[in-house]
């Protein structure tokens, strides 16, 4: 049996932050904010809301949205980096929120990458037969672990998440996946509350995100595109063949640049950072969403959505929407 995508349902906060909001917090304005992330407004969690919460509202979103039914999920994976605790796992607590008696549940943190790096563990379970029903989740509450004394970072972050079913079935729709990391970066973008020090170099344990924007930027760019080559090529097409590109929504400049680089069209771009900012392992099904709401994204519709953040780490995948 081969993997099949076979619904999406996403799920934001009601509170809604606008850039004017950070101009009492930080030295910055609403027209510095667009210019440099293209960023407008963002959701931030409510004091008592957090990842487990965010996902139930996007299981929820899947299964009114799509009519299905979740009662038979044998697996759940939740991808997140802002875990409501480091254990119990988010996923074993989404499960029990769900009602999910018999499935088993992991949470896996590879940033950005994770919702990416989901979907493939997904793939693999059901191609060894192992399960044949599996709940795949990206959800993060980025803005409780935000440092708002950092004027370049504090107004990227939104909170949100993002589900896909996965199902066991004799064609499945996902046509090729690549992943890769470069540990070395991992100085560049990290969350640290224990160990002073990654990769032998000191690093701030205060809880809070810390990334070199920059160095950031640039691993990205080379990286990702180079990336959309071999997963064009590992479907057996050519990158003018893909429908519609979704990457990680991390800043709308690096969206650009990876669009002048690759030569892909940013029209035929998907984003979600404009409107939810910066919101990591839920931005790809939260740009999704928003792609088949608007009437854009149609069935058989191919599509290349590929993550990529702290770690560093990377993953990609082409899947054929809605088909086979």
């Amino acid at each position: 049996m081969q993997a099949k995508i076979t619904a999406l349902g996403t799920y934001v906060p009601e509170r809604i932050v606008d850039n004017h909001y950070f101009e009492s917090i930080v030295e910055t304005n609403d027209e510095w904010i667009i210019s440099r992330t293209g960023i407008r407004t963002r959701h931030f969690a409510a004091e008592n809301e957090y990842t487990s919460h965010l996902c139930a509202g996007a299981a929820k979103s899947l299964v009114e949205e799509n009519n299905v039914t979740l009662d038979d999920v044998d697996f759940v994976v939740v991808a997140t980096v802002t875990p409501d605790q480091t254990m119990p796992s988010v996923a074993t607590q989404v499960q029990d929120k769900l009602g999910l008696t018999h499935a088993g549940a992991i949470d896996i943190s590879a940033a950005c990458a994770g919702f990416a790096y989901g979907i493939i563990l997904a793939q693999g379970l059901i191609a060894a037969g192992t399960h044949r029903k599996v709940l795949v989740f990206g959800a993060e509450t980025l803005t409780k672990f935000t440092n708002y004394e950092d004027r370049s970072s504090c107004v990227l972050f939104g909170d949100g998440a993002g589900a896909v079913l996965l199902e066991a079935a004799p064609k499945g729709n996902i046509l090729a996946a690549v992943t890769g990391s470069q540990g070395d970066g991992g100085k560049d973008l990290y969350l640290s509350n224990l160990r002073k020090q990654i990769n032998g170099q000191d690093v701030i344990t205060d809880n809070k995100i810390h990334q070199n924007g920059r160095a950031v930027f640039k691993w990205a760019v080379n990286t990702v595109t180079e990336q959309m080559s071999v997963l064009a090529e590992r479907s057996r097409m050519k990158l003018q063949d893909i429908d519609w590109f979704v990457p990680h929504s991390a800043n709308m400049r690096i969206i650009e640049a990876l669009c002048n680089q690759s030569g892909f069209p940013l029209e035929k771009t998907l984003e979600s950072i404009s409107i939810y900012g910066n919101t990591s392992s839920a931005s790809i099904p939260l740009a999704l969403h928003r792609g088949l709401r608007e009437g854009k994204v149609k069935k058989g519709d191919r599509l290349l959505m590929i993550g990529f953040g702290g770690g560093l780490v990377y993953a990609g995948l082409v899947v054929e929407w809605g088909n086979p």
